[in-house]
């Protein structure tokens, strides 16, 4: 019995470690510094803490009336980086609607919103 206790403690502890980096989760964005301006098409850079599935993975321009476009996005040059490839937009606002699969397979969904300007 003694030694079924510390064997216990050793498995919940790693699965807890497990858990811990089981869903990709966005770390930083380019639109925090880098505004989209009216009728020009941009690059938005998505950072996650993990490899993202992009073959698995959508992501959504949500604009008035809650009409969704789906976007290209290439893998950046860093771990978890992800660029989407905004159209010319037309002043107001707008939200990057987002399902990604980390590359363990986890699905994570959020949404950004933000706003175009002259």
């Amino acid at each position: 019995m003694k030694k079924i206790i510390p064997i216990f403690l050793l498995t919940l502890a790693l699965c807890q470690i497990q858990s811990a980096n089981a869903h990709a989760v966005i770390t930083d964005y380019s639109l925090k510094i880098t505004p989209i301006h009216v009728n020009n098409q941009a690059n938005v850079e998505l950072m996650f803490n993990s490899q993202i599935e992009l073959g698995l993975s959508q992501i959504f321009l949500v604009s008035k009336g809650d009409k969704h476009q789906l976007l290209t996005a290439v893998n950046g040059s860093k771990q978890g980086q992800i660029i989407i490839t905004i159209p010319p937009l037309e002043t107001g606002d707008y939200a990057l609607r987002f399902k990604v699969f980390a590359a363990d397979g986890h699905l994570t969904e959020d949404v950004i919103h933000f706003s175009v300007s002259k």
